[in-house]
């Protein structure tokens, strides 16, 4: 039976905040000994695996172990210390469960729970025995369970797949992923064998067994599962550990492979070996492209390629990644060695040897640093389709000579700058000058001006300053060495400034990026309505992409355009055809995608881990492509952003309306109640007492009597305050309550008070300690004097009889108090902060007397009044309700003319 079948809703905490409640010190460890399917000895492994633990010293306990009836199993269980079992009453019979208290306080050093998975008997502390383990470990007390693979809460669809039955019991994923997996293995015909010689089941449940759920073919199945969520914790293990020690790998435990994609024809072709690869090995992959300064030069055709490349690695089920670096290999090979790569896949490009040599080959500078990672080149092939012809967006800006020119003026003052120094200082530190502005144009503006510049530096060194001088001949051969090393260093400095400039570009840009979207998640964190949230994503994405941007959201059941910017913007049928394509599909659609490419804008669905929740358009009136690869990526991150932010909207309404619904059935229900109770009560009486009098009146003596009517009248009053509360509740719900303010004497208003609860509290004794210069009080009579009779009647229910019930009133500098105390039970701590909520009724209160609207309607007329109210304990034992009022409120003191105030 589900959870909220027998518990009402479920509320039970999720294992992280179990965990967050104390942290991470001092926890014990767990260890689940998992197997593919009942009958596996899960169980006997863990007695004798502990058996052995006690042997060592350890203080082994048995919270609970199942053993079904099976001899081997028992037999364990000899000389195991054993806490006994708590017994919960449920539908007339006896559940036997594990008693969580009792090992808590026991606190041994191994405990053992068998079936984590298991359902805790209602009423328990936790509904999941996985729960109880959170505590146990929270407390420190290492735990040894068992569990089988089916009820994995991530593979839970998976096994009513194979299975064709649906497992109710789950433990969820972050439970395992803490704990040590000790696998327990048995092959399918050992099972089945197990089963034929009854050590599973019964032997009628046995053959139910073999026929349906435990088949060769769902054991073999379920067993890999279990094998392979095995393999996956051991392998987050080793990379953590690796990662923790600082250890480079790869550790082959587990192949991974990276393939390394660059903006050439084959590179899909990289992507889809890669991909048939990893399904051989069944291993995770990742497509990595590291970005350089070449490709902010390579133009549109390549940078489209590439986000090409990218989105198929992503369709394929690869993971899609794109970092910034310079040096090629060194960055490739720094991923792979954190992420534990075991096979990097690249693609050969065809050049010739005196590039290699000057620019460096890939392949080779990474075979040379792979050490243990296997790299594996595909030859070049390329796609067989023709490639893709692009037009540019805009127009390229053309090279102008004011980079050159400036580089040549930075050349003459460098120049002059070495005329008038030359006599101070060696040729050689002269020509150190001329360094300066050739770092500094690469810099400015660029490897083409940076070589400029050297050129001219070169040049100029030997006209103005080498034998024979204003020639541009070298007559020492000192000297031309000299020129030809100053030379090399002029262009290498050059190359070195305008690729540090490049990197600088990127890293600002990233930058930029980063706080654009630091900034807008901050934005959309502080707003709380939906069209609010929408209009500022829609201008933002709009404004960072400079593109025409509209949200569209589902409302019953089609999707409406709830956001748009420009805000006119209208949506043609053909994209409204490409909008509910993506939202139906859950892909994208529109403009560049594979999906309805005629439409005029791109839509991207908007999901989160809930689901979908609608979809986005952008539009762009320019040829060529909708969005360059980094704009796409921006434009990703930011509708993740949005998704969130929609997401976190929906759910606080969602929230807010389940609260709403929780609260109106807890009212509903308590009204109910109450008229059950309050209203059928005093009118059965009532009636009782009419009928007897009309009936046998005759053979009532005088005293018969009056003790009848003073019986009617003191319910009919009891039924009267019930409706003025509940009167009175609802005018203050509705706002309509308007206190007139006057002065009032409060002996007068507590005089009052006493004589309509003089019944009430016929068995209390009544002390009152009001001042006779107690100053007036600005309040509403009626009003205050209901709050008195409120207060009273309270005390009157809950008060022991016999006990004193005190009135006291006392006016300081800056505040009136008035205070009704008693000696009653006081109010237990964890019902302090409600007991003044509406239709809230203590846990110790009569059935039958009150409704929990007494204490709700004296709070909201004192609030009403400009004042408060407070429950407090009473020393010795009691409580004292407390009203408070400034000091603006009092006017004079009695017999004095007031002062009022207006």
């Amino acid at each position: 039976m589900p959870d909220e079948a027998r518990n009402g809703t479920d509320q039970r905490p999720s294992p992280e905040a179990l965990l967050a409640e104390v942290g991470q010190e001092g926890r014990g460890r767990l260890k689940i000994f998992l197997g593919a399917a009942p009958g596996v000895g899960k169980t006997y492994e863990m007695l004798t695996s502990a058996r052995r633990r006690k042997l060592d010293g350890v203080d082994v306990v048995v919270g609970l172990v199942e053993t079904h009836g099976r001899r081997e199993t028992a037999a364990l269980l000899a000389g195991l210390e054993i806490v006994p079992r708590r017994r919960v009453p449920h539908r007339g019979r006896e559940l036997e469960e594990m008693d969580l208290d009792r090992l808590l306080k026991r606190r041994p050093e191994l405990a053992l729970v068998d079936e984590l998975a298991h359902d805790n008997a209602p009423c328990s502390r936790h509904p999941k025995r996985w729960m109880d383990v959170q505590e146990l470990l929270a407390a420190g007390i290492d735990v040894w369970t068992t569990m089988n693979v089916q009820h994995v809460e991530s593979l839970n669809d998976v096994v009513a797949q194979i299975t064709h039955v649906r497992v109710r019991e789950t433990v969820p994923d972050s439970v395992l992923d803490a704990a040590e997996i000790e696998l327990i293995d048995l092959t399918p015909d050992e099972l089945r064998e197990r089963l034929h010689e009854g050590k599973v089941y019964v032997p009628e449940a046995a053959g139910r067994a073999l026929e349906h759920y435990v088949s060769h073919g769902n054991l073999t199945a379920l067993r890999e599962l279990a094998l392979r969520r095995t393999a996956e914790r051991v392998d987050d293990q080793m990379v953590q550990y690796m990662r923790a020690h600082g250890l480079a790998g790869p550790w082959a435990a587990r192949e991974r492979l990276l393939a390394c994609v660059h903006g050439g024809e084959g590179a899909s072709e990289l992507i889809r070996y890669t991909k048939r690869l990893a399904d051989r090995l069944k291993a995770p992959w990742t497509a990595l492209h590291v970005q350089t300064a070449a490709d902010r030069r390579a133009g549109d055709a390549a940078s489209d390629r590439m986000a090409d490349t990218l989105r198929l690695a992503e369709r394929l089920g690869g993971e899609a990644l794109v970092i910034p670096g310079e040096r090629i290999a060194e960055e490739i090979l720094a991923w792979a060695r954190g992420n534990n790569v075991t096979q990097i896949v690249i693609g050969s490009v065809r050049r010739s040897g005196w590039r290699d040599w000057l620019r460096g080959s890939l392949p080779r500078d990474l075979i040379r640093g792979a050490d243990d990672i296997v790299v594996l080149i595909l030859p070049e092939g390329g796609e067989t389709a023709p490639p893709k012809r692009v037009r540019p967006r805009a127009p390229e800006p053309r090279p102008t000579l004011v980079p050159y020119l400036g580089a040549a003026a930075m050349m003459v003052v460098a120049t002059g700058a070495g005329w008038l120094i030359q006599d101070l200082l060696d040729l050689s530190n002269v020509a150190l000058i001329f360094v300066v502005p050739v770092l500094a144009a690469a810099l400015a503006w660029g490897l083409g001006p940076g070589l400029a510049a050297a050129l001219l530096a070169v040049l100029g060194y030997n006209f103005f300053f080498l034998d024979p001088l204003y020639t541009f001949h070298v007559s020492d051969p000192e000297n031309a060495a000299g020129l030809v090393l100053f030379s090399a260093v002029a262009a290498l400095a050059s190359g070195i400034a305008s690729r540090t400039r490049a990197q600088a570009l990127i890293a600002r840009q990233e930058a930029a990026r980063s706080a654009a979207l630091y900034a807008f998640a901050r934005k959309l964190n502080g707003v709380a309505a939906i069209d609010d949230l929408l209009w500022a994503a829609a201008h933002q994405v709009a404004v960072m992409l400079k593109a025409e941007v509209v949200f569209l959201l589902p409302e019953e059941g089609k999707l409406a355009v709830l956001a748009a910017y420009p805000p006119e913007d209208q949506l043609d049928a053909n994209d409204l055809a490409a909008a509910e394509w993506s939202w139906r599909n859950d892909t994208p659609a529109g403009r560049g995608s594979d999906n309805l490419p005629g439409a005029p804008r791109l839509f991207l669905p908007l999901r989160t881990g809930r689901g979908k929740l609608g979809v986005a358009g952008i539009r762009k009136d320019l040829p060529g492509p909708l969005l360059t690869p980094a704009e796409r990526r921006l434009l990703d991150a930011l509708l993740d952003q949005a998704a969130l932010a929609i997401d976190r909207v929906q759910l606080a309404r969602d929230v807010d309306a389940t609260k709403l619904l929780a609260e109106t059935e807890r009212l509903r229900t308590a009204l109910l109640t109450s008229i059950g109770h309050d209203l059928r009560t005093p009118l059965a009486s009532i009636l009782g007492t009419v009928s007897a009098l009309r009936s046998y009146g005759a053979s009532y003596d005088a005293a018969g009597r009056e003790d009848l009517l003073a019986t009617a009248q003191e319910e009919a009053e009891r039924l009267a305050r019930f409706v003025d509360n509940l009167l009175d509740m609802t005018r203050l719900e509705a706002g309509a309550l308007g206190p007139k303010r006057e002065p009032v004497d409060i002996a007068d208003v507590v005089g009052s008070a006493l004589r309509r609860t003089g019944r009430l509290l016929a068995d209390h004794r009544v002390a009152t300690d009001l001042p006779a210069d107690l100053p007036l009080l600005r309040a509403d009579f009626v009003l205050l004097e209901q709050v008195l009779v409120n207060l009273l009647e309270n005390t009157a229910r809950y008060a022991p009889a016999g006990t004193a019930v005190e009135i006291v009133g006392r006016a300081g500098a800056e505040s009136f108090l008035l205070e009704v105390r008693d000696r009653g039970p006081g109010i237990p701590p964890d019902e302090a902060g409600r007991i003044f909520d509406r239709f809230y009724r203590a846990l110790n209160a009569t059935p039958g007397k009150g409704v929990g609207l007494g204490l709700a309607v004296a709070k909201g007329f004192v609030e009403a009044m400009g004042g408060t109210i407070a429950a407090l304990d009473r020393q010795g034992g009691g409580t004292v309700f407390r009203l408070t009022f400034p000091a603006g409120l009092v006017t004079a003191a009695a017999g004095e003319e007031p002062a009022l105030a207006s």
